[in-house]
């Protein structure tokens, strides 16, 4: 009798894992993270030019009473080639785009700007990841809508797709106001 009892103690193990299992997959996934910069002042940083087509990026100089988005991308990034035309479409419009290149070289940042076009009116180098690491980005590409006073108003992780330019520039005209 003991001995069979023993037999069944793994199976009960088994089960209750699958019971455990079951139940964290069926919570409600959080598809929305809430970065904890919003309504917060970018970071004072000045970066280097990343790229000889663009001039060097200083936070400071995003408190000149416009809004625009601060991309975060990278020339070896795939995602980031595949963002380049809704940016180029955000650009259009009359959009002010910044960027921040992480972790590149001027030469290859360079070839992706020729490659994929120039939508960025700056381009700062983060060659270490300073400003990454302030804004608490958790990689690239991702792009923070900041108002006129230099304060993020949004954040939108991940790629823009074509179907978040509605969502863009709608968090731009909040930061108008």
């Amino acid at each position: 009798m003991k001995r069979s009892l023993i037999l069944w103690i793994p199976l009960a193990g088994y089960l209750i894992f699958l019971l455990v299992a079951s139940l964290g997959l069926n919570r409600e996934q959080q598809t929305v993270i809430e970065s904890r910069m919003i309504g917060k002042p970018m970071p004072g940083i000045d970066l280097p030019a990343a790229s000889t087509l663009s001039p060097a990026l200083s936070t400071k100089q995003m408190a000149d009473g416009k809004p625009r988005l601060l991309n975060i991308f990278a020339s070896w990034c795939v995602p980031c080639a595949a963002e380049a035309p809704q940016l180029t479409q955000l650009a259009q419009r009359g959009v002010r785009i910044d960027a921040v290149a992480i972790r590149d070289a001027q030469k290859d940042v360079d070839a992706f700007l020729k490659r994929y076009g120039n939508p960025y009116q700056r381009i700062g180098l983060d060659a270490r990841s300073t400003l990454q690491f302030y804004l608490g980005s958790s990689g690239v590409p991702e792009t923070f809508v900041v108002d006129g006073k230099g304060i993020i108003r949004y954040q939108h992780i991940g790629y823009i797709g074509p179907q978040d330019l509605d969502t863009i520039m709608t968090k731009l005209r909040e930061a108008e106001s």
